[in-house]
């Protein structure tokens, strides 16, 4: 019998995503569970013998390694690290390891020490390496440019997790996305023509997790949920059936693009089955620059006016911003700030744009001759895409876009600005909570409760703003009053991610202002910014 170990490497403790402060209040250790590990779990013979070490919510045990016949793992790029020190690891006590995932798919060069490379979407993939690895091959790398029909894609082995360890566990219905956002690797790793998996499928994955015994938080990890409408809509009705024969065991968050609010009966549908959460990429509240970068769908209306309708469906909206776009102006500091106050987002990821691997915007900038000799993602000591950005020339001085950047960071996420955000979209909110409870239990949250009462209620600099919005939700929208406090207990992660970003930014700088001192300012593109498709 093979014993096989899959390992999902550590994200950085300064990234955006990891907020461990704030699930250890919840009694968990890490934000999400690794999908993907445990996607391929089920692709992997029954027969095998299977272990799951995610170093996220353990630490590193060798005694596990020792005990594998092979380990596989894989990983994002902010994982990049932790997956080379495993393949490090793993070879330094004679035992051979198996990558694959996101990072490894874009670039496989990066993880050539690795045993085996299984990129692209395992369903393809894994079959022709397991055929391989039972030949007694050593070494392989294994792609596919066809895409698998998810429908045949196996449940995943939820059972290998841990799940009171995390905030929350993540189904997916579909891969891939219609859009053509030029920065994008997502239709560059899984295509134009979104797959969705059938209502079946995805009734028995949550059936599973429910039978298990968890219930609360399920995130949809698509990329974009509304990619394929019609399966969306079609699927929809058979979920909140399940959900009502079931007592509505679990509450939904997913990620989409803000056209999502331009359909009525789409979002009814979704405020049925108890979405309570959605990821929308903004980008920049500039039209002029959304459509040089090809992100069109966000140019048809009012971003603020659609993300408003998404809070009278019972969601708060997450979205993500992008600093650095060519034809960049100053003044986007006080554009970006001003739209996150008025939507009424209060958790907004602003990054800096970065020339990901194999993506239309990086092949432009080879066009033009911006990327440089050494052109790489990660710089060491930076965390994820809030430092490790402008990998390239950028149309307007480094030096200003870091300065513009830090100042949206510095302004949005002051005390008085966060939790004045947090009032608004809790008053805003028009939700209508159908599950209650999670697998943590209900003393776990009171505890939880205390906890954030006593580190924002009385703490300096924050017990003003924290009352404040305590008491003005209690007054205006009682029933938000568990999503008010959810939001204002992030703001303790928040606040320590700031601090480290700004710190590296000024870093980033300070190396900038002295390279100047010494070689003179960076010479501007050779062509017009965006010119060349």
């Amino acid at each position: 019998m093979t014993k096989c170990l899959l390992v999902s490497p550590r994200f950085p403790d300064f990234s955006y995503w990891n907020y461990r402060e704030v699930c250890e209040l919840f009694g968990a250790r890490y934000p999400s569970a690794p999908l993907g590990l445990v996607t391929a779990a089920a692709l992997l013979p029954r027969e095998w013998e299977i272990r799951l070490l995610d170093l996220n919510v353990r630490e590193m045990d060798t005694a596990l390694i020792d005990w594998a016949d092979i380990v596989m793992a894989g990983g994002m790029i902010p994982q990049q690290r932790t997956l080379l020190s495993l393949i490090e690891l793993c070879h330094a006590r004679g035992r051979r390891i198996a990558v694959g995932g996101q990072d490894p798919t874009s670039q496989p060069e990066v993880y050539a020490t690795a045993d085996y490379l299984v990129l692209d979407e395992g369903e393809m993939t894994i079959p022709a390496f397991l055929a391989d690895l039972s030949a007694g091959a050593t070494r392989g790398t294994y792609r596919s440019e066809a895409k698998p029909d998810v429908t045949q894609s196996p449940t995943p082995r939820f059972d290998l997790l841990e799940l009171t360890k995390y905030l929350h566990v993540g189904v997916q219905f579909s891969r891939g996305c219609p859009f053509s956002c030029e920065f994008c690797d997502i239709i560059e790793l899984y295509g134009r023509m979104p797959r969705t998996k059938t209502s079946q499928q995805v009734l028995r994955e949550l059936e599973c997790l429910r039978r298990l015994g968890y219930t609360g938080h399920v995130d949809f990890v698509d990329d974009n949920f509304i990619g394929h409408k019609k399966s969306v809509m079609a699927f929809l009705p058979d979920l909140l059936t399940w959900s009502r024969e079931r007592g509505f065991p679990f509450y939904f968050s997913t990620e989409a693009t803000v056209n999502l609010a331009d359909d009525p009966t789409l979002l009814a549908m979704m405020e049925a089955v108890d979405f309570r959460y959605v990821f929308v990429g903004i980008e920049t509240p500039d039209k002029d620059l959304l459509v040089r970068t090809r992100k069109r769908q966000n140019t048809r209306g009012s971003m603020v006016d659609s993300i408003h309708r998404l809070h009278r469906h019972g969601m708060v909206v997450t979205a993500g911003f992008i600093v650095g776009f060519d034809g960049e102006h100053r003044g986007v500091a006080e554009a970006m700030a001003a739209f996150v106050d008025t939507a009424g987002i209060p958790m907004a990821m602003v990054g800096l744009l970065t020339a990901l691997p194999n993506t239309q915007l990086t092949r432009r900038l080879a066009r033009e001759g911006r990327l440089p000799e050494d052109y790489s993602i990660q710089r060491p000591g930076d965390a994820d895409q809030a430092t490790w950005g402008l990998n390239f020339t950028p149309s307007r001085p480094a030096v200003e876009i870091l300065s513009d950047y830090a100042s949206i960071l510095r302004g949005l996420y002051l005390p008085e600005r966060y939790f004045g955000r947090v009032l608004t979209v809790a008053r805003r909110l028009r939700r209508q909570p159908k599950q209650l409870g999670s697998t943590r239990g209900r003393w776990t949250e009171i505890t939880a409760l205390g906890a954030v009462i006593w580190r924002l209620g009385f703490g300096r600099g924050t017990a003003w703003h924290f009352w404040r919005t305590v008491l003005g939700v209690l007054v205006t929208r009682p029933r938000n009053f568990e999503a008010a406090m959810q939001l204002m207990a992030l703001f303790l992660h928040f606040r320590r991610h700031t601090r480290f970003v700004l710190e590296r930014i000024a870093q980033h700088i300070a190396e900038l202002d002295a390279a100047s001192e010494k070689t003179g300012p960076p010479r501007a593109p050779a062509v017009t910014p965006g010119a060349a498709r």
